[in-house]
């Protein structure tokens, strides 16, 4: 790999492997780019591997100045800015929120955005006790030996050590400024997302800190498009910890990419019109989705309803009862795709389902079947679309208990 500076910047970043799209990789917490190495090395994809020290980590511990999400994203969309070609960017932990950030500030070049354990973009809110455990691991070798023992499954003894020597040269005050910045997050966190692209979340299933219910509540549904895989004894370095199985989901997803002709994030004909519409919680939001005539069946409805008017009130009062919403597979055969899913609503009940999709030759959606489970919440589901749809949708169309 070779190494190149932004102008007369402080910021650097190493880039290896050869191909027409960029796959840049932004580190966590207290780690550097370095720890990216045992992941890049199993690629097979035929892609450019890029890696940056965020400001105050790394080889940048002696960086000055304001330390934050802005920052960050600032020169890490400057490396994707001087590298000049389409991207994937890949970030872990605090670095995934970056990694969003400066994707959906480029749509025209974001083919894709990958969260390793991330946390969400709108901060995780800790304690003041237990936040301020993390803001005073500066320096503390044992501290940062206990979180790495606590939170990794498996990572190889050399790699522990080199994270411990890392993470300990971090200078105090700005070890506070990180983990203030991703306890109190990004205002852009409250908003689904601006990136429409597809996206790929992995996480290690040993994470006792990004758990699932983490992902699912506070993560996964702010993006349209998207994908969650757990990955087998790994901890919240997953991509460290277990390389190999973290490159060969990274691989699947830029295959997928390049299957789909290498499109944009604006020009990608994944159903974002469905998913993208659940997340702005709209029913004007699912007008574009649909054809005309219209049909759709669910198993909170008693019979079949047609037409775009009276399916898109239904689809848009549904998609505001849901508390959460993650499409977490998704897969197509000729005009039909299907998209599992898992939700809560009513105060944290679970939901999970199975919709199927069918669109006609201009992709538009003629058919849309949603199948929910378990049977208590589904009727109590239909119950609420019968009370908020009142004078707007007959009645006879829900559950009557």
């Amino acid at each position: 790999m070779r190494t190149e500076r932004i102008g007369t910047t402080g910021v650097r970043f190493r880039r290896g492997g050869a191909g027409d799209v960029a796959v840049v990789f932004v580190h966590g917490f207290l780690d550097d780019q370095y720890i990216w190495d045992a992941l890049t090395a199993e690629l097979q994809s035929p892609v450019e591997y890029v890696t940056v020290d965020l400001a105050g980590c790394g080889d940048r511990t002696a960086a000055d100045g304001v330390f934050g999400y802005d920052r960050f994203t600032d020169e890490v969309g400057a490396v994707v800015d001087a590298l000049g070609k389409p991207f994937v960017i890949v970030g872990q932990s605090m670095g995934s929120a970056v990694a969003e950030l400066v994707a959906a500030a480029r749509p025209d070049r974001a083919l894709g955005l990958v969260l390793v354990t991330p946390v969400p973009l709108a901060g995780t809110h800790l304690p003041d006790e237990m936040i301020e455990q993390f803001r005073s691991l500066g320096g503390s070798l044992e501290g940062q030996r206990g979180v790495r023992n606590q939170l990794s499954v498996a990572l190889p003894d050399g790699e522990f050590d080199r994270l411990l020597a890392t993470g300990v040269r971090v200078r105090p005050e700005v070890v506070r400024d990180f983990a203030d910045t991703w306890n109190n997050g990004h205002a852009a966190g409250s908003e689904p997302s601006r990136f429409t692209g597809p996206v790929l979340i992995v996480r290690g299933e040993g994470d006792g800190f990004v758990t699932e219910e983490l992902v699912n509540g506070g993560v996964a549904p702010r993006f349209g498009s998207v994908e969650t895989v757990s990955v087998a004894k790994g901890g919240h370095w997953v991509h460290a910890e277990q390389p190999a199985a973290v490159a060969t989901h990274l691989d699947r997803f830029l295959s997928g990419i390049a299957a789909s002709g290498g499109r944009t994030a604006s020009q990608d004909e994944r159903p974002q019109g469905w998913t993208g519409a659940f997340a702005q919680q709209s029913s004007e939001a699912f007008d574009e989705a649909f054809a005309a005539d219209v049909v759709l069946e669910a198993s909170v409805l008693t019979r079949p309803i047609e037409g775009r008017d009276q399916v898109k009130n239904v689809m848009g009062t549904a998609s505001v009862i849901y508390e959460s919403l993650a499409f977490t597979q998704e897969t197509a055969n000729g005009q039909q795709t299907y998209l599992e899913w898992e939700a809560t609503a009513f105060g944290g009940v679970r939901m999970q389902g199975v919709t199927v999709l069918t669109k006609d030759a201009q992709g538009q959606i003629v058919r849309a079947a949603i199948h929910h489970r378990p049977l208590g919440a589904v009727l109590r589901f239909s119950g609420e679309l019968r009370e908020r749809l009142s004078g707007v949708v007959p009645a006879d169309l829900f559950h009557q208990g």
